[in-house]
């Protein structure tokens, strides 16, 4: 579930968010002493948007909400604002009994109003079987979900780090780490999912996923009417790139439709740019020829990348005791990727293999090629190893020591 983002990705390689929490016994979070009490408005919102039916309440003043399809049997009192003398007492006890309701839409309020987040709902139609009849989902059908959703949270967080048709390895640990307070939590019956992006540090990701999925919506609607592609050119502005329609692929592949649902925060409200209701958006199996054709032009005509790169030799290997070889670097500074390949001839593999052994990084310039995602360095010039402090420096020579068997056999060549 922590894989690496800076390691090629997959249906199943995108790990950005965490597991939902599952209901507690006992007080909420939110009803601990010393803690600020929701707004009622808020909880109001949070209610309705969930399904609750308001059902009386002196009106101005307090309202009863019951769970969608609640016979009644739970039921809880909130005041319209927190003007009124026992408001933070029937607030409390709202909370109290949220947090002791089985219906499964009660722990989701909780989890809105612990941190103000933006959530993120997706759903799949898929042929109902038996158990699907019975509430559960299979295996294979919630993980092809739960991956699909992750792959577009990522496309979302990469397009917030900068506009690109592909943007292969690069940006990626920025963009999990605006996803590192994201949750994720399955709906009713395994065909839905929701992500809850805090405000405060993935609103970003939440905007820019709004408006590339609407583009990308518009494009595919553009492309099935004229068969021209000229509008996934232009959505590129508004963040869509072959990391989405790849993600949105994974999520429509296999089902008979899907769609993708984001509300605001009611306690943040919709940020500017953005209408306070944003519509679902829905792709069909007819939507998929376009995603993928929309997917190859992005690889084939996002350019290579001019780059100044510091980076610290990690594996060296050549054919040979003589001759150009193959250096990885960890890069340090100078471009937005983890590791970098690159080919150098004879002198300056010499100089890479030098400056490993005496712990230094190295600064090489070159084009960074699109091809494998951002991860090889071609035409290297300038290479030349960088003076650095003494505890950098001693944390290099660490790696060496646990990287030695690679430098060994890049010294030796390999046996004939």
């Amino acid at each position: 579930m922590h894989r690496s983002m800076d390691e090629p990705t997959g249906g199943a390689g995108l790990p950005a968010a965490r597991s939902h929490p599952t209901a507690r016994a006992g007080p909420p979070p939110l009803a601990g002493a010393g803690e600020e009490l929701p707004d009622p408005a808020v909880l109001g919102a949070l209610l309705r948007r969930h399904g609750w039916q308001r059902r009386g309440g002196a009106p101005g003043r307090y309202g009863r909400w019951t769970p969608p399809g609640s016979a009644g049997t739970t039921s809880l009192l909130v005041p319209e604002s927190a003007a009124f003398p026992d408001s933070g007492e029937l607030i409390e006890e709202a909370l109290l009994a949220l947090g002791r309701s089985p219906d499964p839409s009660a722990r989701d309020i909780l989890v809105s109003l612990t941190v103000p987040s933006d959530e993120i709902r997706w759903w799949r139609e898929v042929p109902e079987s038996a158990a699907g009849a019975a509430g559960a989902s299979g295996w294979t059908e919630a993980e092809e979900l739960r991956s699909a959703a992750r792959q577009v949270l990522m496309a979302g967080a990469l397009a917030a780090r900068g506009r690109a048709g592909y943007h292969g390895a690069r940006h990626r640990r920025k963009a999990r780490a605006a996803l590192d307070d994201a949750l994720i939590g399955p709906g009713a019956g395994g065909r839905s999912l929701t992500a809850y992006v805090p405000v405060d540090s993935g609103r970003a990701v939440a905007v820019r996923l709004c408006h590339a999925l609407h583009a990308t919506r518009e494009a595919v609607d553009y492309q099935r009417a004229t068969g021209g592609m000229e509008a996934f050119d232009s959505a590129v502005a508004a963040g869509v790139g072959r990391e989405l329609t790849e993600a949105l692929i994974a999520l429509v592949r296999g089902s008979e439709g899907a769609g993708i649902d984001l509300r605001w925060a009611p306690a943040a409200g919709a940020p500017d740019g953005c209408p306070a209701r944003p519509a679902p958006v829905e792709f069909s199996p007819g939507d998929l020829p376009a995603l993928r054709a929309a997917g190859a032009r992005y690889l084939r005509d996002e350019p290579a990348v001019q780059v100044r790169l510091t980076g610290a030799v990690v594996r060296l290997r050549r054919s040979g005791p003589r001759g150009a070889g193959i250096v990885r670097l960890r890069v340090l500074a100078g471009a937005e990727v983890a590791h970098v390949r690159v080919e150098l001839d004879e002198e300056a593999y010499r100089i890479a293999g030098h400056a490993h052994l005496v712990g230094l990084p190295l600064r090489v310039e070159g084009r960074l090629e699109n091809r494998g995602g951002f991860r090889r360095l071609t035409g290297a010039s300038q290479v030349a190893p960088v003076q650095v402090d003494e505890a950098e420096r001693d944390r290099l020579m660490k790696a060496l020591q646990e990287n030695v068997d690679y430098f060994e056999e890049a010294c030796a060549g390999e046996e004939a």
